[in-house]
């Protein structure tokens, strides 16, 4: 597999350096991406970048990836418009595991001569004294070269704007060069000769080839893939509630599923070709299949099952499909009771939540009382009201039909504490007997 053809076909490829092809073309070469441990997890904004590894892999080369431990406790300015909050070092080492853990989903380890390595940035800085950083490292690049870096200019223009930037610290106007040296590094003991990274990385990148240069008189490459956003132009990655991250504590899998499931025709049809690894072939048909009938969403359903099942795992998948089908009314009493609690309580998290004491749960004479005034008038104020519903037939507990007024209140409990309520076709109620 050619990289350069493969990460093009994909819409992946924005820009590399002169000469990357022909190292390529030479043979296995060796390339790194860095990875800042912000959190403890990733976000699907970096596992975009972390495809280019994975391409890089597969087309027969060595991918490295840099968790930054030094470069973490200082920041980077691309992209951003203010000085970030700096973690502690315990913060830092409890997220490079976390990145650490998630990386080894993607990449071969025990793959032989191109097997995936992970280094940390912290093993060779944190012996560098910082006055023998800045003789060995700083007098090699000028700060006229430095300040001509899109993501310093930026920063400093728009302070000087007044937009809302907060202008630039030393501390990450370095950022660039510790990030340069991480690639003199990496090229000088781990035989690295490519960096890759997102398209506003280039800066960063170049710098260090720019520094390879001027030390060692070496020759280095650098590759970025295209920045992903949405189609209204803002950062892909994140939902209403936040970042789509890549750790389930942080994203349930229903609601990962559910992201890509949500996207436009347009967003899917891009997005599958830079996050799944299917062939060209089969996203092909795909996309002529769903132009045929977009109101099956068969590019996001194909989308949302690979990633899921590669971010999580099958059986994550598939209890993501029965949760989702569940809100549609297409699932059973057997769906619900086979939804695991953090999934069930995912699925209806932006329903209304009632909690009811084991002892009114047990000793509620009716289902109509249950349904009024043990769950405090929350689904029914009467139970007058709760009795002509469910004479129209108009009230579902867990999926199944309510036919009598005063049936006796003797349920299976969801994971022994839950109740799904439906009233009507479309309100819910999640009732939690504790």
């Amino acid at each position: 597999m050619n990289l350069i053809e493969e990460l093009r076909w994909r819409g992946m490829l924005h820009d590399f350096m002169p000469g990357t092809e022909e190292q390529l073309a030479s043979g296995m070469t060796t390339g790194y991406i860095g990875f800042d441990p912000t959190a403890s997890s990733l976000h699907i904004g970096n596992l975009a970048t972390i495809m280019l590894l994975v391409h890089l892999q597969r087309a027969g080369h060595k991918p490295v990836a840099l968790v930054g431990g030094a470069t973490g406790m200082i920041g980077d300015p691309s992209g951003k418009s203010a000085e970030r909050n700096l973690l502690d070092e315990n913060t830092l080492l409890a997220n490079q595991a976390g990145i650490r853990k998630q990386l080894e989903k993607f990449l071969d380890f025990n793959s032989g001569e191109n097997s995936a390595e992970i280094v940390n940035n912290y093993d060779w800085f944190k012996e560098f004294s910082f006055l023998g950083f800045l003789r060995e490292v700083g007098k090699h690049l000028t700060v006229n070269y430095m300040m001509a870096k899109d993501s310093v200019k930026k920063r400093i223009s728009a302070d000087e704007e007044g937009d809302r930037a907060e202008g630039l610290s030393f501390t990450e106007f370095s950022y660039q060069l510790i990030q340069g040296y991480d690639f003199y590094h990496l090229y000088k003991h781990n035989n690295v000769r490519l960096q890759m990274g997102a398209s506003d990385q280039w800066g960063n990148i170049t710098t260090g080839t720019e520094l390879i240069r001027r030390i060692d008189g070496g020759k280095a490459f650098a590759l970025v893939g295209k920045l992903v956003t949405k189609s209204d132009g803002t950062k892909f990655g994140k939902s209403e509630g936040g970042n789509v991250w890549l750790d389930p504590a942080f994203t349930s899998p229903y609601k990962f599923y559910q992201f890509w499931l949500n996207l436009s025709d347009e967003e899917a049809e891009k997005l599958i070709k830079v996050y799944t690894l299917l062939p060209k072939e089969e996203i092909e048909s795909l996309t002529e299949e769903h132009k045929q009938a977009p109101h099956l969403r068969v590019l996001q359903k194909a989308l949302a099952k690979d990633v899921t099942i590669r971010v999580h795992s099958e059986e994550d998948y598939m209890a993501a499909v029965d949760a989702s089908e569940i809100l549609f009314g297409k699932g059973d009493l057997e769906t619900l009771k086979g939804l695991r609690e953090d999934i069930l309580l995912s699925v209806f998290e932006g329903v209304p939540q009632i909690e009811v004491s084991r002892q009114n749960y047990e000793t509620a004479a009716t289902v109509s009382d249950l349904l009024s005034e043990v769950t405090g008038g929350q689904i029914f104020e009467s139970k007058g009201e709760a009795k002509r519903m469910i004479k129209n037939g108009g009230v579902s507990i867990n999926r199944q039909k309510v036919s009598g007024t005063e049936d006796q209140v003797n349920f299976e409990l969801l994971q022994q504490k839950y109740l799904v309520v439906q009233k009507g076709k479309k309100n819910y109620f999640l009732v939690s007997v504790n």
